[in-house]
């Protein structure tokens, strides 16, 4: 193909992945199936390869990443982004109408109008366009300060990489800067979609703490895997813009941003507590999450002279739904294994809707928390959505129990594979001790080693590894590494394609460090902060496993119970077999040479992080102090130097304080860095 020939392909093809894109994640109207769409980007990928020349900023091609960030780089907003203050009270949010009014009064206007939105539960984004090109996006952060996580947001296709105008071309000669805020989100059948790849115990809890998580990744290219959405609320475009709210959110959508399209003018409270009534049990039936309504002003021109509070702007609040719960019997109880044997009861309860899903199943946690809710196969239970995503039972309707109950037993085998289960001494919880062949544990270990903070193998997931492990194909994660293409495309929904997307996912773990392998191999009580503590002290398997327990627990952050621990995982036969097979498949028995310091700022010091932070995710912070020459402690005590503080930090927070630990928060933590 010539150059000629290939520019106009090229124009085709991006106009058309343009367009479905719009389609999809837009009008929620799509077209074409998503293999199409695969063959299209395929298509426009394989001729800029050809002619890297004709590749442009607003390609569909660059929202398929491949980035790595090792450090988000630090953006000052030009103006707040300001937290709106919440309520579950019409009350409330009277009140708030009654003060905007005597505000507006005061600056000599009558009557204010209020936009009602759709609140989407979601991570606050900011969008710099320049001359109508996408050139910046930041996290809100500190409100002041946030993340530049450009190369993320790109990914998103509901983000427009170039503004699009009124009647459809794009803003070739648009000139000047426009921000644009909004919400990154995603859907639910998304959110489904990705956690179902995760074993259970790494899953997300709700789509909100997915989308935080993801958009913090440090691989653009993993961030495009995840599908996430974007709703545009705030136009800022100088003083030629229009002065209405609900103007703005209609010239938004002009330039191809989602606005929801779930707002009204407002011209009294009553309206709005119409429209929050009307959505109170409509929302469930939209494809995202949504947590409540924001209410604004609609006269943008008041906005900065009503100013704000410290946090929180005086002419926009936010009213959230209360927490959502029902009525429903509690038919049975199940017995689910974990992958170190933990047996954990699921309730089984009459199917009932519950913030817009039907509800059938819930965790019961442990047989302690049985005996503290006194709950009884029969029992009439109060349920509650935590997150608004997963179902938990709260409390026993003990004034409608029935007469006739039966409690709940503790089983005596385990539901696998009937072996007999044991407690430990000053454990809550009971165990099947027979770890090598409990089909349930096998899965579990090899769901474990695959999953996104271990060996991170895309494409595992649940179940796969079920089929694996129930035809024999894989009893460890080092049989993993002998499966050949036809094995795995015989296995359901399984074909030569599906095979070697895993194959090679399995060849990509190879290149994992050797202290995520040790967390991989699921050994109790070693998580990652730990797992690096070992590689540290013991840079090969070989030294780790000839380790004594006195050593061991000499080793910061172990201690005697751990250091028994891991001397029992390697005195197992069915650990040393699994263990020269990753060997001869040529995964990281050692750790590499260490990497020279990017400074000492850390050294000598030990760090633990609570509460959640805005900037980074927990990985990625304890990542760049090691990087410092720190260490990362999981708990706190008298020798630990440092606590990071993030949002809602609990009871580490509080033990620092008793015991006089340095606390700071994550403005401070930057400075150090």
């Amino acid at each position: 193909m010539d150059r000629t020939k290939a520019q106009k392909e090229l124009e085709s093809l991006r106009a058309e992945i343009d367009r479905h894109n719009r389609l999809y994640y837009v009008e929620a109207k799509p077209v074409i199936s998503d293999y199409d769409f695969d063959k299209l980007l395929e298509r426009l990928i394989e001729i800029e390869k050809e002619y890297p020349d004709l590749v442009t900023p607003d390609s569909p091609s660059q929202r398929v990443g491949g980035e790595i960030t090792k450090v988000f780089p630090v953006v000052v907003h030009r103006e707040p982004m300001l937290s709106l203050s919440n309520t579950y009270s019409l009350e409330e949010v009277a009140d708030f109408c009654r003060r905007v009014e005597k505000l507006v009064e005061a600056e000599g206007g009558s009557n204010p109008e209020f936009v009602a939105e759709l609140k989407f539960d979601g991570v606050a984004i900011s969008l710099l366009y320049r001359d109508g090109v996408l050139v910046r996006g930041s996290t809100r952060g500190d409100g002041t300060r946030g993340d530049d996580i450009t190369a993320n947001l790109k990914t998103i296709p509901a983000i427009p990489l170039r503004l699009q105008s009124a009647g459809g071309p794009l803003f070739g000669t648009m000139q000047g800067e426009i921000e644009v805020r909004g919400e990154v989100f995603m859907r639910k059948a998304d959110f489904e979609k990705l956690n179902e790849t995760r074993p259970e115990e790494d899953r997300f809890a709700n789509p909100r703490n997915a989308t935080a998580g993801t958009l913090k990744l440090q691989d653009s290219s993993e961030v495009a895997r995840r599908r996430m959405s974007f709703v545009a609320y705030f136009l800022r475009e100088g003083e030629s813009g229009p002065s209405a709210h609900l103007q703005r959110l209609s010239q938004l959508d002009s330039m191809g941003f989602v606005t929801g399209g779930h707002f009204k003018l407002c011209r009294n409270v009553e309206e709005i507590a119409g429209f929050i009534a009307e959505w109170s049990e409509k929302r469930w039936k939209l494809p995202f999450e949504t947590d409540g309504v924001v209410l604004k002003l609609n006269d943008t021109t008041l906005w900065e002279r009503l100013g704000a509070t410290a946090k929180s702007p005086r002419w926009a609040i936010a009213y959230k739904y209360p927490a959502q719960q029902a009525k429903t019997v509690l038919r049975g109880v199940v017995f689910q294994v974990g992958r170190l044997g933990t047996i954990t009861p699921v309730a089984e309860l009459e199917p009932v809707r519950l913030a817009g899903s039907t509800v059938s199943r819930s965790t019961l946690h442990n047989f302690d928390e049985i005996e503290r809710l006194g709950v009884r196969v029969g029992d009439r239970v109060m349920i509650e959505k935590s997150g608004e995503v997963i179902p938990k039972v709260v409390a026993v309707v003990t004034d409608e129990r029935p007469e006739v109950t039966t409690a709940i037993e503790v089983p005596e085998l385990c539901p696998e594979c009937g072996t007999p289960l044991v407690r430990p001494e000053s454990e809550v919880s009971f165990y099947c001790p027979n770890e090598e062949a409990c089909p349930a544990q096998k899965r579990g270990r090899v769901l474990h080693f695959a999953s996104r903070n271990a060996m991170d193998i895309q494409n595992l997931g649940e179940a796969l590894v079920a089929q694996l492990v129930d035809r024999g194909l894989v009893s460890d994660a080092g049989d993993l590494y002998s499966l050949t293409p036809d094995q795995l495309a015989d296995l359901d929904r399984m074909a030569a394609k599906s095979a070697q997307n895993v194959l090679n996912a399995l060849e990509k773990s190879k290149t994992q460090s050797y202290a995520r392998l040790l967390f991989a191999l699921g050994i109790r009580h070693v998580g990652q902060a730990t797992a690096r503590e070992l590689a540290h002290a013991y840079p090969s398997i070989e030294r780790l496993r000839q380790a004594g327990e006195e050593e061991l627990a000499a080793v910061p952050d172990i201690g005697p119970v751990i250091a028994r621990s891991i001397l029992e995982f390697f005195s197992k036969t069915w650990v040393d077999e699994m263990l020269s097979k990753l060997e001869e498949a040529g995964l990281p028995m050692e750790a590499a040479a260490p990497k020279a310091l990017v400074n000492r700022n850390f050294e000598g010091l030990s760090v633990i992080f609570t509460g959640g932070l805005e900037r980074h995710d927990r990985q990625t912070a304890s990542q760049l102090v090691l990087e410092r020459g720190g260490r990362i402690v999981t708990s706190v005590s008298k020798k630990t130097s440092l606590v990071v503080a993030g949002a809602e930090a609990g009871s580490k927070l509080e033990k620092a304080r008793k015991l006089g630990v340095r606390v700071i928060g994550e403005d401070e933590f930057e400075q150090m860095l």
